[in-house]
């Protein structure tokens, strides 16, 4: 693959991803201000001394902006990576199992998916301690569900192939039929819906720290600040609205990278079915 190859799409996708990367890692070098400072009064607009203004109580909004990528990136890739080692590990043992093994599995993930996502969370997250790692955990469960589905999918298909029934033959353990036969002929569906589950997590966790339940005060992240500066909105002001096209900008930057996977892996299959 050349770079100029390439779509503009894609290339759009993957800038905004960099940029938020980076102020994720370098938030302490490039805001101006500390995540909870306050240094003006309340709203003040944007201007030469607060590029963006500050927020509800006065703090610059640039600063929490970039705080916030630096949280809101961390618990999102962090859930998404354990919810897809879980429904990954799950799914594939299920396919290569078969009989009780993956009924069982897959009658406890259709029942988990029967329950809406978004009330579990919250019921869930109303009970036990709100931190880090017990939001992390929760996110990761309900979305690992997803994951079992589609890796199920796949590996039942890849799983009645020749080499996966040749290995079988050879006495090979199911570990290795799983890690060395299905996954890597899989990897390509598998790339693309961790695209979509990290931009799901992104805008799951936004819509948990709206709600009072996500990412807790003083911390910075865009779908709280969205929660602190709703009230500016009658009042013309647009703090609330800067976290919100943050949080719509990075969703959109996913997808259009993983719109781009997916066309590829199909140009790259087409072209080997028409060889």
């Amino acid at each position: 693959m050349r770079l100029r190859d390439i779509p503009i799409s894609a290339w759009i996708g993957i800038v905004g991803i960099a940029l938020a990367f980076i102020c994720a890692l370098f938030a302490p070098l490039l805001a101006p201000h500390g995540e909870s400072e306050i240094v003006a009064g309340v709203w003040e607009p944007m201007g030469d001394a607060y590029l963006l203004g500050t927020d509800n109580l006065g703090r610059d909004l640039l600063s929490r902006v970039i705080y916030g990528a630096r949280t809101t990136l961390f618990v999102a890739l962090a859930a998404t990576v354990i919810s897809f080692s879980l429904g990954i590990i799950l799914s594939f043992t299920a396919a290569v199992s078969r009989g009780l093994i993956d009924m069982g599995l897959s009658r406890f993930n259709d029942l988990m998916m029967s329950i809406p996502t978004l009330i579990f969370a919250l019921v869930v997250l109303a009970v036990l301690p709100q931190n880090l790692f017990v939001l992390i955990l929760v996110m990761a469960i309900l979305d690992s569900t997803r994951v079992y589905r589609l890796g199920r999918a796949v590996a039942l298909d890849v799983a009645v192939m020749e080499f996966v029934e040749a290995a079988r033959l050879r006495g090979e353990g199911r570990l290795w039929i799983i890690f060395r036969e299905i996954l890597p002929n899989t990897l390509s569906p598998l790339l693309a819906e961790f695209g979509l589950r990290f931009a799901f997590s992104i805008l799951f966790l936004s819509t948990l720290s709206f709600l009072g339940l996500g990412i807790q005060p003083p911390a910075a992240d865009w779908g709280g600040m969205v929660k602190d500066n709703k009230d500016g909105i009658i009042f013309g002001i647009p703090a609330a609205l800067i976290p919100g096209g943050a949080i719509a900008a990075l969703a959109i930057c996913v997808n259009l990278v993983v719109d781009w996977l997916l066309k590829r892996t199909s140009s790259l299959k087409g072209g080997r079915g028409d060889a």
